[in-house]
């Protein structure tokens, strides 16, 4: 029984592997540079995208074994390009558990970046805050983060050709890119918040008990994101670096109804800085120390 098992695992294993060699092999059969940093684009700030020298937009159902977006008019994409000189990969739409995605599903672009060569994870994110001296707009760099999302994209059967079975996760996000962040924000005219981000499944928001236990835990930011990519970037070796934007306040004694329109808008009206902030980093190229 015990052999049947190991081989039974080991099938899953070349079958996933097979999957991100098969996605990444139609990435490169329409893209012929190599990466060297992958983005992930969080709510409101896609805009991003458009600083990138595109070489090609490639949709998500052009990609074998790909996730798809739930809402058809949701259109997804890898866009293949350059930002400051620097070949990136960015992902036009973020996938999230609470619309029915496994974190494993969740994970495998981040995966098919780090088979086609990418170094570095740079996430982006709108988040809420429980810290009272933030405010909307501010600019978090992350620092550390807890998962409450009850799950891992790392459970199952280990993916050694991509990372060890127990990857150490005690400096989740690169303390150098921090810094590097931190820098380039301040010549920029903007001073950086750091902190610990809490992942919760979602989609709805959280209960005043709920912020209070957070806080309690030594949380500063909330969201429905970035953890399971992040877990799949260190798993495989990328140095990440994770800014997250406040779009609203999660004061549990002072809590006011927030609706999805004001979060965008605030994660819109922060983009600029965010965007400049991100080419700032690149320019340094700072993960290839």
């Amino acid at each position: 029984m015990t052999g049947e098992r190991s081989t039974a695992g080991q099938g899953t294993v070349a079958h996933e592997m097979a999957r991100l060699s098969e996605a990444a092999r139609a990435v490169q059969a329409l893209w012929d540079d190599t990466p060297r940093v992958g983005l992930v684009l969080g709510t409101g700030l896609r805009g991003l995208a458009d600083a990138i020298e595109r070489g090609t937009v490639v949709p998500y159902e052009d990609l074998p074994h790909f996730p798809l977006p739930a809402a058809p008019a949701q259109q997804g994409g890898l866009i293949c390009g350059a930002l400051e000189d620097v070949p990136v990969l960015a992902m036009q739409r973020r996938l999230h558990r609470y619309e029915g995605y496994t974190l494993a599903q969740v994970a495998f672009p981040v995966r098919v970046m780090r088979l086609l060569g990418a170094e570095a994870l740079v996430v982006t994110a709108a988040c809420g805050a429980m810290n009272p001296l933030w405010a909307p707009g501010d600019v978090v760099v992350l620092d550390d983060h807890i998962n409450l999302m009850g799950d891992s994209p790392l459970v199952g059967p280990n993916l050694d050709d991509i990372g060890p079975r127990f990857p150490d996760m005690s400096a989740p996000y690169d303390p150098a890119l921090q810094e590097l962040a931190t820098r380039v924000a301040l010549s920029q005219g903007t001073a950086l918040r750091r902190g610990v981000y809490a992942a919760v499944v979602g989609p709805q928001l959280e209960t005043r008990a709920e912020y209070r236990m957070l806080r309690r835990m030594g949380v500063d930011v909330v969201g429905m994101s970035t953890v399971p990519e992040v877990i799949a970037a260190r798993h495989a070796g990328m140095r990440v670096l994770a800014l997250a934007v406040v779009t609203d306040m999660c004061l549990p004694d002072a809590l006011e109804e927030v609706e999805i329109e004001a979060i965008v808008a605030t994660a819109q009206a922060a983009e600029p800085t965010l965007t400049g902030i991100v080419r700032g980093v690149l320019r340094e190229a700072l993960w290839s120390e």
